[in-house]
């Protein structure tokens, strides 16, 4: 690989040139990505119980049929997804698009006041705020996996130095031993776990990815991967490409209802670690949502960029095209 096709990935956001790689990987251009607050048929109340006033800006972007060709993901509402990382960058999007969905969710939170400066004051049946730090095994009581059916774990910091990792919030602690001690601490009765992951983890030796890995990043982000492979646990990882858009932090509920991926909505999937490029966070975001509930992702590793071009938006048949695909390969 020539040194400039070299990307990174989560929580990496230094803006080096990328080459995107079609090797080994499908995309589906042929949609539009809807964004968070798509508005469906269904007869629902709103989970939300802030104050969310919801732009109409969104709906300028789609055409009636648009609009009849989306599709809500076929998780069902019976569940609850605990959410670790839930105020991050891919984390925020997660959560906001489990509460759009009318699905339960938990969060585990360091700051549990962050909760409500991203989302408000929520009804207990739709969000929870759990208490902890997956660095501090002693954080972890079982109380917190009651009833949880699926979990996405966004946790993550940067791969050099730099303010995130005040506290010991470094690779090794944050990406390995926080990422053990949380499938650890895991029930056997879960039905999937989702980590995200980073797309260069498998060649950390190999240059330019050894030039990214110089603190361990892909290194430990590799040995908690493995940590879940080996667990035992059902299991989807996603490995982004280098993030892309924002929300990055501190926005509230109605900001992130209203993310779109600007022009970067065609989604690309891809195996073996062969893919190159750049992935938007609200398309992450959706992968891990995606993912919860398609069977054959059980047990599989994917990497993901977006590229210019319409994409699956929300809709799980269209998904599940793409994660097929990738896996056919």
């Amino acid at each position: 690989m020539a040194p400039n096709s070299l990307t990174l990935s989560l929580s990496i956001d230094l803006p080096l040139p990328v080459k995107a790689s079609t090797q080994s990987s499908h995309s589906l251009p042929l949609f539009p990505f809807r964004t968070l607050n798509s508005p469906y048929k269904s007869k629902r109340k709103p989970a939300v119980t802030a104050s969310v006033s919801r732009s109409n800006a969104f709906s300028e972007q789609l055409t009636q049929s648009d609009t009849n060709q989306d599709s809500q993901t076929t998780i069902s509402s019976s569940n609850l997804v605990l959410v670790v990382g839930g105020t991050g960058g891919v984390g925020q999007l997660v959560v906001a698009s489990l509460l759009d969905r009318n699905i339960r969710a938990r969060l585990l939170l360091r700051n549990p006041e962050k909760a409500i400066t991203l989302f408000g004051e929520q009804d207990e049946e739709k969000l929870q705020v759990r208490q902890g730090d997956t660095r501090n095994p002693e954080d972890l009581d079982p109380s917190i996996f009651e009833g949880v059916t699926h979990v996405i774990c966004c946790t993550g910091t940067t791969a050099f130095p730099s303010k995130r990792w005040d506290g010991d919030n470094t690779p090794e602690r944050t990406d390995w031993e926080g990422v053990r001690n949380l499938v650890s601490a895991l029930p056997s009765s879960l039905k999937r776990i989702i980590l995200v992951s980073s797309v260069g983890v498998t060649k950390f030796n190999e240059f330019p990815w050894s030039i990214m890995n110089l603190f361990g990043v892909l290194k430990y982000k590799k040995m908690g991967e493995d940590f879940v492979r080996n667990s035992g646990l059902p299991y989807t990882i996603i490995r982004p490409g280098r993030l892309t858009d924002g929300p990055y932090t501190s926005y509230d509920l109605n900001t992130l209802l209203q993310a779109t991926a600007g022009e970067r909505r065609a989604v690309v999937i891809g195996q073996g670690d062969k893919l190159v490029g750049e992935v938007s966070r609200l398309v992450v975001a959706e992968a891990c949502v995606q993912s919860l509930d398609i069977d054959f992702t059980q047990g599989q590793i994917y990497e993901i960029n977006s590229v210019q071009g319409e994409g699956p938006g929300r809709d799980p048949r269209k998904w599940e095209q793409l994660f097929k695909a990738a896996v056919s390969d």
